[in-house]
Parts: C-alpha cells; sequence; structure tokens
C-alpha cells in the first residue's frame, strides 16, 4: 500500500509540492492576512457615541480620528522611541556579533550564541517586571548609583521632560533601557549571520591589497553585513511600535500605539478606533522598508 501511495505521489511531483506547502499557505492566507484584514475592515466603521454600538458602514471618520493631535503625538512618541531603540541596539550588537562571527572558536561561539538567545528563554513579563524592581527608586540600580555618589546626575536626568519622570522606573528612559534589552537579541542573531557569510577571500584579498584593518572594515565587512542590520532593525523596529507591556509597566500617563489601541478596544470598545490605529506602525512599517530598499538595504539580501 506505501508503495503504491509512494510511486502516485512520485509521479505527481506538482501534487506532492501542494500537499508540501498547501496547509501553510492556507495558514497564512486564512489566519494571518484573514486577521489583517478584518483589522483593516473594522478600521472603516465607526462607533455611535450615543449608543456605544459599531456602525457597520462605511466612512473614512475613523481614519480622521487617528489624525487628531493626541493620535498624532502618540505616533510621534513611539516611532521615535523604535528609531532610538534600533540605533541603541545595533550600536551594542554589532561589536557582539563582530566578535562572535570572526574571532571566536566554534565550541565558545555556540555558548555565546546560547547565552545571547538565553533570555529569550524566559517568560517576557518575568523580564519586564524583573526590569521594573531593578530600576525602581529602591532598586539596585538606584542603589549602586548612590555608590557612586551620582545621585545628582541621576535626578538631572529624569528632571528633563521628555525622557525623565519620577523615577527610572516610571519614565521614558526606563522603558527605552528595558525596550533594548529585550530586543537586543533579535539584533545581534542576524548581524552575526550576515558577518558568517562574509568570505575570508574578500578580506584577505583587500589586506592583500594593502588596505589598513579599518579600510577593509569600512569598505569590504561593514557594507557585506549591513543587510544583517537591516534585518534586526525590521524586528527591533518593528516590535518596539506594537509593544504594549512595557510602556504599560514603566512608562508614565503619556499613551504608545500598543496602550492606545489596548485602551481603546478594551476600555473604550472603539474596535474601528483601534483597529485604524493597528494600521499606523503597518503603514509606518511600509514606510520604514521603502526608505531602507531606496538606500540599497536589500540589495545584498
Amino acid at each position: 500500500m506505501l508503495n503504491k501511495i509512494s510511486t502516485y505521489l512520485y509521479l505527481r511531483p506538482k501534487l506532492v509540492l501542494w500537499l508540501t506547502l498547501g496547509p501553510p499557505l492556507a495558514y497564512m492566507i486564512i489566519v494571518y492576512l484573514g486577521s489583517l484584514f478584518n483589522l483593516l475592515i473594522n478600521s472603516f466603521y465607526y462607533l455611535e457615541q450615543f449608543t456605544g454600538l459599531i456602525v457597520r458602514e462605511f466612512t473614512l471618520s475613523t481614519y480622521a480620528r487617528t489624525l487628531e493631535p493626541a493620535n498624532l503625538e502618540i505616533f510621534a512618541r513611539t516611532t521615535l522611541m523604535a528609531i532610538a531603540v534600533t540605533v541603541m541596539d545595533a550600536i551594542i550588537a554589532f561589536p557582539l556579533a563582530y566578535y562572535i562571527a570572526r574571532f571566536t572558536p566554534p565550541k565558545l561561539k555556540t555558548w555565546l550564541i546560547i547565552a545571547v538567545t538565553l533570555p529569550l528563554w524566559s517568560s517576557y513579563l518575568v523580564r519586564v517586571y524583573a526590569w521594573k524592581l531593578i530600576l525602581a527608586k529602591e532598586g539596585i540600580l538606584s542603589w549602586f548609583i548612590n555608590l557612586l555618589g551620582l545621585q545628582g546626575a541621576l535626578d538631572w536626568l529624569l528632571g528633563i521632560p521628555a525622557i525623565g519622570g519620577s523615577s527610572l522606573a516610571l519614565s521614558p528612559l526606563g522603558m527605552f533601557i528595558v525596550f533594548a534589552y529585550i530586543w537586543l537579541p533579535y539584533m545581534i542573531i542576524p548581524i552575526q549571520t550576515a558577518l558568517e557569510r562574509v568570505p575570508h577571500s574578500l578580506v584577505e584579498a583587500s589586506s592583500d591589497l594593502g588596505a589598513k584593518p579599518l579600510q577593509t572594515f569600512r569598505t569590504v565587512i561593514l557594507p557585506l553585513a549591513f543587510p544583517g542590520v537591516v534585518a534586526g532593525s525590521i524586528f527591533t523596529f518593528s516590535l518596539t511600535l506594537g509593544d504594549f507591556i512595557i510602556p504599560l509597566s514603566l512608562g508614565n500617563s503619556k499613551f504608545f500605539i500598543g496602550q492606545a489601541v489596548y485602551s481603546y478596544q478594551g476600555t473604550a470598545g472603539d474596535i474601528p478606533l483601534a483597529a485604524a490605529m493597528t494600521m499606523g506602525p503597518v503603514v509606518i512599517m511600509i514606510i520604514y522598508l521603502l526608505i531602507a530598499r531606496k538606500m540599497g538595504a536589500f540589495d545584498a539580501l
């Protein structure tokens, strides 16, 4: 019986292809794209203010509400935070990834990669609340800063309106630290993978032709590893845009996009506005990818 089935499938390669790709394609189309399409449809409805019921009639009034000053401020605040986190993660991740990819022996490399991904093995919520304790006024970081006599500098930093707050645990600066920590592995791994793909022969040829190490790094290694930076930035940027747990746990009263969506659909029951706000990160990511493509970031992918 098995021989007949295997012979039947061997003679029909297209059927095998559809049987292999069919289930994941169906999942992607029905579950993933279907849910996004459902969000898009809901964003064109509106909430009747008097009855509190959703009116399923096509309108752009919900999108007009997303352009109100308060919501535009939320989009700007979240985008700036995502850009800052992405830049910081790239700055931290590149030297680490470079060391792992170019200088470590295979056994040590395995352990270093495990160390990088180790935080991902624990619960996301546990990591966030652990950082909340670390950054609290009575936390270990404040104790260490007091020990070094830097409390005045910290108070000055927390006094800056755009980044400060009553404590690190309740400030945009604290959120920035936690965002950068949480998403760092998603930046290190793509850069390390890209650096692994840089041929040693090109580096040796550059050296043989008289290029200095810094020149080889700038003209050979960095351009070839740049797609890894772009891939990592897509993760860190998009994950920061959509996250609501970190702003909810460590932020102040100023909303981020994820918080706004959570509030609109949960507390206010305004699902159309929440859906329209959800389209914001999608549009921002499309713009981001178009800019990256125009800059040639995908040419070497």
